[in-house]
């Protein structure tokens, strides 16, 4: 499967990460799809272009081994790029149930963990560039009441971001990061669901306040992300890093 341009996607068995690894699958770069559940990968394996050019491997990003030894199992010998995309969500609460370190492990050192295994094969491809790209989310730039712990991962995922690609430019990684806002996926749903049951309202009604916070009074679709994404990884941009884009429907302006 050797190719020198390999792409691991990490939180590839469902929404963003899924839709990015079929856009990507589109242009024939072969994926390596990490996720914590292996029936999950299996379908996402499954929906794309030419399956057999493709593996998953389950794996939890929490812990660094086990990051090591998805890339050793995977037998590919470097990498052109890295998606960082797994991710959680939710609300926590200090000392009822705190989510904190779970949400902090997972979204902060889980991609930490991920880029820091990665750069290795990163290192060994033979391409003039190679590219990291970081999901974080708007509510890296937003506060958001019982979020803390979300907030903080995905603001600190853009300190991260900043810092990588000062320090990768002399290896020609570029690294960058997205701040996806409201997109239509399971987990935008289910913080629909968390917000109708707090205010005692129809979901319906929740997403109607919602989205009129939203200019375009919209969500954006996980392809749209796969998009931009596959822009920022493919040989038509060598000047974007350290760079954070909004893909918000106007709901932050900068």
């Amino acid at each position: 499967m050797e190719t020198t341009k390999n792409i691991l996607i990490t939180g590839a068995g469902s929404g963003i990460g899924r839709a990015i690894a079929q856009h990507l699958s589109k242009n024939n770069y072969p994926l390596v799809l990490l996720g914590r559940n292996q029936d999950h990968l299996e379908e996402t394996r499954n929906s794309l272009k030419h399956p057999e050019k493709h593996q998953y491997i389950s794996c939890d990003i929490r812990l660094s081994n086990d990051i090591a030894k998805a890339l050793e199992k995977s037998k590919i010998n470097s990498l052109y790029a890295l998606v960082a995309n797994a991710g959680i969500g939710g609300e926590n609460s200090y000392l009822s149930n705190d989510r904190w370190h779970e949400i902090i492990d997972t979204n902060l050192n889980g991609t930490y963990n991920t880029i820091q295994e990665s750069l290795p094969y990163l290192m060994k491809n033979k391409e003039p560039f190679k590219k990291i790209i970081i999901l974080s989310s708007i509510l890296a730039k937003l506060g958001v009441p019982g979020y803390s712990a979300y907030c903080a991962s995905k603001a600190g995922l853009l300190g991260l971001n900043r810092s990588l690609a000062a320090e990768l430019a002399q290896h020609k990684i570029l690294v960058n990061a997205l701040c996806p806002g409201w997109v239509d996926t399971e987990m935008a749903h289910e913080g629909l669901r968390a917000f109708s049951e707090a205010l005692k309202i129809s979901k319906e009604k929740a997403l109607d306040q919602a989205m009129a916070d939203v200019p375009l009074g919209k969500m954006s679709t996980p392809n749209e992300i796969a998009q931009l994404t596959s822009f920022l990884i493919s040989d038509a941009q060598t000047s974007i890093t350290g760079q954070t884009l909004g893909i918000n429907n106007g709901a932050m302006m900068l």
